[in-house]
């Protein structure tokens, strides 16, 4: 049978003996409801949550996208090869093959992509693990990784303009002392980049942006990395009224706008900006 994402959060957060509302915290989420959403399945966790509730429980964010006890023996997926040295990255995509049909292209890709991006070997604990091998730091510095900003969209459209210009980066935790910068967590930092002209004086187009995945709420007037009408937007939002935002373009030329409270999804918050300037 089956095992929901639904179930899998629940079963891998009664294993780390936390409850709804410690887990919630944990995320920088106001209330468990949103944890207890998920368990029943009656809303579907972004890509962003999910990372935030894999960093919380201390887990690989495969362990919540895929059923694992189903790629081992007896676990319900038949005749897919595994010999010793199979990576799991490899048994996902054979399982895909085999028995992801009823999935659309872009959920199988995201699923693949996800796995590639974090497998390393299937131990014999049967846990992946992440490999980190290709930046190394010092305990002192912190890795900030590209944004997965196509998977988080899901069916929403990318800006045509969009183009990635840094997709890691090393910084020591002082320089972000010092801008005084604050965060939930630093596996919740990660790289995008700017685009367009609408924020420019704030953020100019290409200029690289480190954004904190873990908020998806409103905390207060800031910059955030949205989606409204299906559409990606870096705006500065404010409370307009109970139940809409001002999203403010600090270019005056474009104008501001106002959006339904419940019209926008927060993906993450802008916390600093790298203005390039050419010399």
């Amino acid at each position: 049978m089956n095992e929901t994402i639904g179930k899998r959060i629940k079963r891998l957060r009664t294993a780390a003996k936390m409850s709804q509302a410690q887990l919630a915290q944990a995320c920088g989420w106001k209330s468990q409801s949103r944890v207890g959403n998920y368990e029943a399945d009656s809303r579907e966790p972004s890509f962003a949550d999910i990372e935030a509730i894999a960093t919380a429980l201390q887990i690989d964010k495969s362990q919540l996208l895929l059923d694992m006890r189903a790629l081992q023996p007896g676990g319900g997926l038949t005749n897919l090869p595994a010999p010793a040295k199979t990576s799991a990255a490899d048994l996902v995509t054979q399982m895909l093959v085999r028995h992801g049909k009823n999935l659309d292209e872009q959920a199988r890709k995201k699923i693949a992509d996800a796995v590639r991006d974090t497998a390393d070997e299937v131990s014999a604990g049967n846990v992946i693990q992440a490999d980190f091998s290709g930046l190394k730091a010092t305990p002192d510095e912190i890795v900030i990784r590209q944004y997965d900003i196509r998977g988080s969209m899901g069916h929403g459209q990318i800006p045509p303009d969009y183009k990635e210009v840094i997709r890691n980066l090393i910084i020591s935790e002082d320089v972000l002392r010092e801008k005084g910068v604050t965060y939930t967590s630093r596996h919740s930092l990660a790289m995008i980049t700017g685009w367009g002209q609408s924020m420019e004086g704030t953020i100019n187009d290409k200029d690289p942006v480190i954004v904190d995945r873990g908020v998806n709420e409103f905390i207060g007037d800031g910059v955030y990395v949205i989606t409204w009408h299906d559409m990606l937007y870096i705006k500065r939002l404010q409370v307009f009224d109970a139940e809409r935002f001002w999203l403010i373009s600090d270019n005056e030329k474009h104008k501001d706008q106002q959006a339904r409270i419940e019209d926008v999804t927060i993906h993450a918050k802008v916390l600093l900006v790298w203005n390039a300037k050419k010399v």
